[in-house]
């Protein structure tokens, strides 16, 4: 008889109250209502827990660091409950060959049922002699432990996209995992490294719905990358409003303002961190004073210096409009900045919009 989540939580001392605010701050986390805390709860008492083997190619560990740190749900509570990691070279008490024996016991015992998680990427330069594990080239492993995997989790920008290792000119060869592994389902959380709770957020999801969460076109969580760090930024209506931070420690700086012209990367990036933020959803970047720079997206490290403003960016409200850094800010109609402008226009449409169905609307009735 398999153990389940519930079961090992009861194992573990917790009560029935305790099970039950975790399966709530579970669902919140993951943007689900009070039916999506039931149905959580009903997986937990009735699934066993999940498989995991965990592998670390070329990375510096953030990711493995950022997962322990998550709140909501405690790290403790993903790693002892919710799943069952059995092999992972940072986290495991285990270490050399029983490690690895543990790793092939897993994946024999799940075949088609475990989750091949990986943090960082597979080195192709030199025959795969960049990287080598155990005394054979990465990916070799990784093509051996993702053969009968369920699914693969790409942990961090290094899994998902190659990160600073596959930055030009790239002498290892380092490839993101979608490039070596093209049968098996991919989900990319990306970042460097990535929230915490969005890292345990996702494979809570996995577990309590027994599928993957829904992903865009590039293989992200929907419910994480849906929408671009500016979007919620507390910062955008001073860019909304053409104020910007012109260099570090000037007086817009000292007064909150956009940082856009200082190399923000937030209207271009995807990620969760102006909703979720980071440290227990104390800050993030934005708000020390630092701009995003991108973390989460495809060659950030080639898309131009951290520092140097974007060349285009979409201006707010008019979808296909572009507007470069340079023009953004500039005076218009007065003290107005440019993006006002824009604001004023789209809601001068939208009136007139909302007018002509309204006369419509009035013809019809008489």
């Amino acid at each position: 008889m398999f153990e389940t989540t519930y079961d090992m939580m009861r194992r573990q001392g917790i009560t029935r109250r305790s099970f039950a605010k975790f399966c709530s701050l579970t669902a919140a986390s993951l943007g689900l209502g009070e039916a999506g805390a039931q149905q959580m709860a009903t997986a937990m008492q009735t699934k066993p827990r999940l498989p995991v083997v965990w592998l670390e190619g070329l990375e510096c560990t953030c990711c493995s660091e950022s997962f322990i740190r998550s709140s909501h749900p405690l790290a403790k509570d993903v790693v002892l409950s919710l799943l069952s990691v059995d092999y992972h070279m940072t986290l495991s008490a285990a270490a050399g060959e029983q490690l690895r024996a543990n790793a092939h016991e897993t994946i024999k015992k799940h075949k088609g049922n475990y989750i091949l998680a990986v943090e960082g990427n597979p080195a192709l330069g030199e025959d795969g002699m960049y990287c080598i594990y155990y005394g054979r080239p990465f990916v070799e492993v990784l093509r051996e432990y993702a053969e009968h995997a369920k699914a693969i989790v790409c942990w961090g920008s290094c899994a998902s996209w190659g990160c600073v290792q596959a930055a030009k000119p790239n002498p290892t060869q380092a490839t993101p995992v979608h490039k070596i592994i093209t049968n098996k389902p991919i989900i990319k959380v990306p970042g460097c490294p990535p929230i915490a709770e969005v890292m345990t957020g996702v494979v809570s999801y996995i577990l309590a719905f027994d599928q993957l969460p829904a992903l865009d076109a590039q293989g992200r969580p929907k419910m994480f990358y849906s929408q671009r760090v500016h979007d919620k930024c507390y910062r955008r209506p001073h860019f909304d409003a053409g104020q910007f931070v012109e260099h570090f420690d000037d007086a817009g700086a000292r007064q909150g303002y956009c940082l856009y012209k200082v190399g923000c990367k937030g209207p271009t990036t995807y990620n969760a961190c102006s909703a979720m933020r980071w440290n227990e959803g104390l800050s993030f970047p934005i708000q020390s004073g630092h701009g995003c720079i991108g973390c989460s997206e495809d060659d950030f490290w080639d898309k131009g210096g951290f520092y140097n403003h974007l060349t285009t960016l979409q201006v707010p409200g008019i979808a296909g409009a572009e507007g470069t850094a340079d023009r953004i800010g500039l005076t218009a109609v007065g003290a107005a900045g440019a993006a006002i402008a824009a604001h004023a226009a789209v809601s001068a449409i939208k009136q007139a919009r909302s007018k002509t169905a309204n006369d419509k609307v009035s013809v019809v009735e008489k």
